[in-house]
């Protein structure tokens, strides 16, 4: 791990701190009339979630903590779990529903996604940027309806709900931005 000071933390830097680890989401530099100059950052928990404000000043080191990221690939769900498998040595690790959270919805079998660990303990999963789902239900489209605007609720594979532009039906395959749960197009 590589120390740095107080005053070189930037947004997205994960850091040991109070003996956590806290990846920083918002920083200010502040430089008061009187005193010295100090960063504001606000940190989130990547163990259990909580957040902080805490003030460091340049003089201060912290230790940069490096991330390891493995590419694993989703095998199955179960009531309580998702299961992965390492792609470089197919050991498989299994993560509890609450610690994927509403993602869950948009894992497909054989899916690649990308686990971030802190020494052995898993901290978060990156999925792909879009991914293609099925609409198994929507509305029919209402004559006279122009597409302009106007959507209607479509429900998904992996039991999403999403908004769909008025020609897509039952049936029809599109692509989903995960990061917002936004239709993007139709599917090839």
């Amino acid at each position: 791990m590589a120390k740095i000071n107080g005053n070189e933390i930037k947004p997205g830097n994960v850091i040991e701190h109070q003996g956590s680890v806290w990846r920083a989401m918002k920083t200010n530099s502040v430089k008061p009339g009187k005193g010295g100059a100090f960063n504001q950052v606000e940190l989130r928990n990547l163990i259990n979630g909580s957040k902080l404000n805490e003030r460091f000043r340049a003089s201060e080191t912290v230790e940069k903590v490096r991330l390891e990221q493995k590419d694993f690939q989703f095998l199955f769900a179960d009531d309580t779990s998702f299961t992965f498998m390492d792609t470089e040595n197919f050991e498989q690790i299994e993560l509890q529903r609450d610690f994927i959270g509403e993602d869950g919805a948009y894992l497909q079998d054989g899916m690649t996604v990308r686990i971030e660990f802190y020494e052995d303990t898993p901290l978060g999963v990156s999925l792909p940027e879009q991914v293609v789902l099925e609409v198994l239900e929507t509305e029919p489209v209402v004559k006279g309806q122009t597409s302009a605007n106007s959507f209607k609720p479509a429900q998904c594979t992996g039991g999403l709900r999403i908004m769909v532009p008025p020609f897509i039906n039952q049936g029809e395959n599109i692509i989903v931005q995960t990061s917002d749960s936004t239709y993007v197009k139709r599917s090839d």
